[in-house]
Order: structure tokens, then sequence, then C-alpha cells
């Protein structure tokens, strides 16, 4: 079974069934086969952004996602390998705003061994040759 990044945008769709991603979104995070990570990273920008958004849901509705999203996808974290490479990332690319929370998504996969990043927000990870991207 293949390795797969889940990136925030794709957490966002699952649960939201008005969207044009959510049934993509729920083909890939439920059906697909993958084995599925995602990045606490991902995890603090999912509960930002629920909470932020009209009508979205009030914060202990969010953690219940949270929660329904652990029983499918590993959550990754942190740790000193992932630093060194999002350190040299950050040399290699210079990314600027932003971006550098996406090189530090692609740092954490990459020390966990994942090469590949499942996103609708394609331009996000264009151009970073360690990782490859699925786009919705």
């Amino acid at each position: 079974m293949s390795k797969l990044l889940v990136d925030t945008n794709l957490l966002a769709y699952s649960v939201d069934e008005e969207s044009a991603f959510f049934e993509r979104a729920d083909q890939l995070l439920y059906h697909s086969g993958y084995e599925l990570f995602t990045t606490s990273k991902n995890i603090a920008e999912y509960l930002c952004a629920m909470t932020r958004i009209d009508g979205a849901g009030a914060l202990p509705e969010v953690l219940a996602d949270v929660q329904d999203f652990k029983k499918s996808i590993t959550i990754l974290y942190p740790n000193k390998g992932s630093s060194t490479i999002f350190e040299k990332l950050l040399l290699k690319y210079m990314p600027a705003g932003k971006r550098i929370h996406d090189f530090e998504i692609i740092a954490i996969g990459l020390a966990n061994g994942i090469t590949q990043i499942a996103t609708v927000n394609t331009k996000d990870f264009k151009g970073v040759e360690e990782i490859s991207i699925i786009g919705l």
C-alpha cells in the first residue's frame, strides 16, 4: 500500500458536502486504498480554517472531525529529522511567507518516508522535486 500525505484542503473538503471537491476528497480519504497521513501542522490549519469560516462549526464540532480523521489517517509530528529536512528545503527553494508552512508539511512527510501529497492547491507544492503531487 502506497503512503500518501493529505493536505489541509482535502480534510476540509471531505466534510463539506456542498463543495465541488467533496466527492473526490471523500473517495481519496475513505475509499482509495492509500495508507493516509497528515501532519499536526495540517490539523492546526484545519482547526483554524474551520472555526474562522462563516457558518462553520464551533470548536467542539471541529475537534470531533479531527477525531473522525484519526480513524483512517495517521497524524505525524515534527521531529529532529523533519527539522533538518525543513532547513535544507528552505535553503534549497528559498520560499517566503505562507509558503514556508507548506515546506514544513513536506519535511515532516519526507522524514517519515512519504513522497506523495494529495491536494487541491497543487501550486503550493509545484516545483518541489522531492515529492510528487496528486491533485484533485
